[in-house]
């Protein structure tokens, strides 16, 4: 099973940037051109949305909400994705995800554990 992990969560005030990673482990670094990454995120009292994908295919996708804020992007030889956010809102609040899927096989999914990013002043 492969395994996530996640870096760079914190405090920024409004206005300011931060970057997540994520790295995967238990995974041939050849084979990571093949999984669709994503980030996730979810607030308190709220249902897990997606905000950013970058495919095995080249396709990116943003969520409405953070389109011209947020970059997603890849490192195929790091087999690591990253999440550049800028502008950041206090409604970013809430803890992201990395995913992880190679729609190529019979395989579930692997999650990152989850990291806190708190935008406030």
């Amino acid at each position: 099973q492969v395994q996530l992990a996640e870096s760079g969560g914190g405090l920024v005030q409004p206005g300011g940037s931060m970057r997540l990673s994520c790295t995967a482990s238990r995974m041939i670094t050849s084979t990571f051109t093949l999984y669709d990454t994503d980030w996730y995120r979810q607030a308190p009292g709220k249902e897990r949305e997606l905000v950013a994908r970058a495919t095995s295919s080249g396709s990116i996708n943003y969520a409405d909400s953070v389109k011209g804020r947020f970059t997603i992007s890849r490192d195929n030889s790091k087999k690591r994705v990253t999440l550049q956010m800028n502008n950041l809102k206090p409604e970013d609040t809430a803890v992201y995800y990395c995913y992880y899927i190679n729609p190529t096989i019979e395989a579930d999914p692997s999650w990152g554990q989850g990291i806190q990013v708190t935008v406030s002043s």
